[in-house]
């Protein structure tokens, strides 16, 4: 595991990461719990919801912020739109399936993840510095942030709840292979797991093994089914059918 060298801090973040960071505090294990209802299903809905009285909070402090006009209410939410809705996994999901079909790329991408990564422009604040690790037969990646929420905006759009909460960052170094588990992926025993701590000065993306079968499918098609727990180290890339690679 990569040292730890510091943590960000961000503008939308202060309000948003409020809201998500209390939540996952408040009920740290029933964010774990949750992760293991239903291991078949995308999990974006269930970790972004903020319960009630956290979201309530966060609006009235957004409020009197905006009151003070310390913030502009309307650049906020055009952030925070830009991560959830325009950037969210979509960015990252592209430079994988360009890795893919593309070996003097993905070379590029391992060799120098910020140079190969910002040859399509998705950089920038969270995201200026960036190491790309990949999955093998031999070596499956997870990617934590121990003492905060260090995490790839450009690439990754907002980090899930859970990716926050306190036993993920805990337990992600102490037991990765349970965690995983836990996630609906059970990582062969012979399998080597290393686990990166994102910070302040570098953030991780995983490079995930390509499913079998999709050799006919195109880069566009590819991005498709890519995830971003993919993309974390929590999952695998799905085939089109369904099952694991």
């Amino acid at each position: 595991m990569d040292e730890s060298e510091g943590r960000p801090v961000d503008r939308r973040g202060f309000i948003k990461d409020a809201a998500v960071g209390a939540a996952a505090f408040a009920a740290p294990g029933k964010l774990m719990a949750e992760q293991t209802d239903d291991h078949g299903h995308d999990h974006d809905h269930d970790h972004q919801d903020v319960p009630p009285d956290i979201a309530l909070r966060v609006r009235a402090l957004e409020s009197v912020l905006v009151e003070k006009g310390m913030v502009d209410s309307a650049a906020l939410d055009e952030i925070v739109d830009t991560y959830e809705n325009r950037v969210g996994p979509r960015n990252g999901a592209e430079v994988v399936a360009r890795a893919w079909v593309d070996p003097a790329y993905r070379e590029r991408l391992l060799a120098d993840g910020t140079a190969a990564i910002g040859e399509f422009g998705y950089l920038g604040g969270q995201g200026e510095h960036m190491k790309v690790v990949e999955n093998t037969l031999e070596v499956h990646n997870l990617v934590v942030c121990t003492l905060c929420s260090c995490y790839p905006w450009p690439t990754l759009g907002l980090p899930p709840v859970w990716y926050k909460s306190a036993p993920y960052r805990a337990r992600a170094v102490i037991e990765p292979r349970e965690v995983l588990r836990e996630f609906g992926l059970d990582v062969p025993g012979d399998v080597e797991i290393r686990v990166w701590d994102s910070t302040a000065e570098i953030r991780y993306l995983v490079l995930p093994e390509r499913p079998a079968g999709t050799e006919d499918m195109t880069e566009e098609e590819l991005a498709e089914i890519v995830s971003r727990d993919s993309m974390i180290g929590v999952s695998r890339v799905e085939t089109p059918s369904g099952g694991d690679q």
